[in-house]
């Protein structure tokens, strides 16, 4: 009887190449899982900071010396009756204690996948730097969060918690860009990465400043637009306004802060605006239509203008919790999309990786070893090449 051809035994996989692929996917999920609570904390710490929540539970880490406001509900009520109009309450109790449960969840994320980054750091094509790196930032970060509490919401402090959060931001939109494929950017486009660079540190810039509008509650020091009480240069004091080592509400000498202090945290806010929409705005236009740029550089400009629209509508409706809410959230996509655009132009010209591992992952079209091609295999090529 004439022999049959019968297709070769597969080979056995080893058990690090069995076990790599469900690997490689646990850390991603916990990357973008990771990567999206992080913007969700963002802007619920708005949340905790514009209902004055920041003091709901006085002492770090637990609420009154307990774990949740259950336990420190006769605490909570004494404080409550002592100062009906103060700082706590079981409301605000639970927003602080259920901002830091988060930021405990974020930290047992970021410490899951950078074991993980260690395991895999032959597999994933990138090594470990970056996921290390952040494990110390969100430990500075819950540091600063303790402080902000023990130091009685200090600008200094609570500012540069915010500055760190959105630097996490940035680290973690930097980390989950590296695991989602994209459209190659061309070669030409990677002029560009200095300006983007630039943008992203004049954003920063902007960020802090709007950090210390709102840890010195300056956000309603100029109720009119464009001018600021009817003057364009209005009457400033730069010096108590920018003087970093005071407390809330306080000049450094100890007597209470001026108008005209909390005038030029707010008058410096708005006009650096400007700065930043013409820079980042000028930047997008110019990707508008750049192949595997084109995507994030229309959102950044529809997220500038959300944001022109949420800094005057809190001007105009006088700091609205929503509004207020949703202008911190547009400057936390801001980071995010530059952040993205610059990892994006630091592959100009490259394949991406993940394009990459597919092409030396994607299966070969050569018949089995020990079988004759088929009469119909050229003409099902020829097909296959012109669907693709």
């Amino acid at each position: 009887m004439p022999a049959t051809n019968r297709p070769a035994p597969a080979l056995p996989t080893t058990n690090a190449a069995r076990h790599a692929a469900p690997s490689t996917r646990a850390y991603r999920r916990l990357v973008f899982l990771a990567w999206f609570l992080t913007l969700d904390l963002i802007m619920f710490g708005a949340f905790v900071r514009l209902t004055d929540s920041g003091l709901g539970c006085p002492d770090w880490p637990g609420c009154y010396g307990h774990l949740s406001p259950l336990g420190a509900h006769d605490a909570i009520r004494q404080a409550l009756e002592a100062m009906p109009y103060g700082p706590v309450s079981a409301f605000q109790a639970w927003i602080e204690m259920i901002h830091r449960y988060a930021g405990a969840l974020l930290g047992l994320l970021i410490i899951g996948f950078t074991v993980l980054a260690w395991r895999l750091r032959r597999t994933l094509g990138h090594g470990p730097a970056l996921a290390t790196a952040i494990v110390g930032l969100v430990c500075l970060q819950g540091a600063f969060g303790a402080w902000t509490v023990t130091h009685r919401l200090m600008p200094l402090v609570v500012t540069t918690h915010l500055v760190l959060g959105m630097s996490l931001l940035a680290c973690m939109t930097w980390l989950a860009a590296r695991e989602k494929p994209h459209a190659p950017v061309p070669a030409a486009a990677a002029s560009g990465r200095a300006w983007m660079a630039l943008g992203l540190a004049v954003l920063f810039a902007q960020l802090a400043l709007g950090g210390w509008v709102s840890t010195n509650y300056a956000a309603l020091a100029c109720m009119d637009f464009p001018t600021c009480h009817g003057r364009w240069l209005p009457p400033m004091d730069f010096q108590n306004g920018y003087a970093l080592l005071r407390g809330l509400g306080a000049q450094a000498s100890g007597e209470l802060i001026t108008q005209d202090a909390l005038t030029a945290i707010h008058w410096t806010h708005r006009n650096f605006a400007l700065v930043v929409l013409a820079l980042l705005g000028g930047l997008a236009w110019r990707w508008c239509r750049t192949p595997g740029l084109q995507g994030p550089a229309r959102l950044l400009l529809a997220l500038l203008g959300l944001q022109l629209v949420t800094g005057l509508t809190t001007i105009f409706f006088e700091w609205p919790l929503l509004i207020a809410v949703l202008h911190n959230g547009g400057a936390a996509g801001l980071v995010l999309v530059s952040v993205t655009l610059l990892w994006r132009l630091a592959q100009a010209g490259k394949t991406p990786p993940l394009a990459q591992a597919g092409k030396a992952s994607a299966p070969s079209r050569q018949p089995p070893s020990g079988l004759t091609p088929n009469r119909e295999t050229p003409r099902r090529q020829a097909l296959a090449s012109r669907l693709e």
